[in-house]
């Protein structure tokens, strides 16, 4: 599925190109400090969370490829689900320690409206309708 700004007007157009490269800013730097095995992340990610350290690079992997193939325009629907399951696991992780899940919420939410903002068609999927009098 490609990008289909034909409808679309370019302040929703960059609008949702800016919502969109939120989430993709805050998966590449999180990717890059699990690549990296930053020791605060490390610490993070095997004392508080639980996960062995061993995890990380292949999670930081994932995390790359998922915001590559939401930042191409036609694969974003995709990316777009692949990363619903991955903030989704990301929020159980955080529930699971009674520790704040607003973050990976946010972005899991910020993911949708840039993508609804730049496709006409996934308004057409998911249509937002105002309430009709009567």
């Amino acid at each position: 599925m490609s990008e289909d700004t034909g409808n679309v007007s370019k302040g929703r157009l960059w609008g949702g190109r800016v919502v969109s490269a939120l989430p993709v800013l805050a998966l590449v730097a999180s990717a890059i400090a699990k690549l990296t095995h930053a020791p605060k992340l490390v610490e993070q990610f095997s004392g508080k969370f639980g996960y062995p350290e061993t995890l990380m690079t292949p999670l930081g992997v994932i995390e790359l490829l998922c915001a590559i193939v939401y930042a191409v325009p036609q694969t974003s629907v995709l990316g777009a689900v692949l990363l619903t399951g991955y903030f989704g696991g990301a929020v159980a992780t955080h529930v699971r320690v009674a520790d704040n899940f607003a973050s990976p919420l946010v972005l899991g939410v910020l993911v949708w409206v840039g993508l609804y903002l730049r496709d006409p068609r996934l308004g057409a999927l998911v249509p937002v309708r105002k309430p009709t009098s009567g």
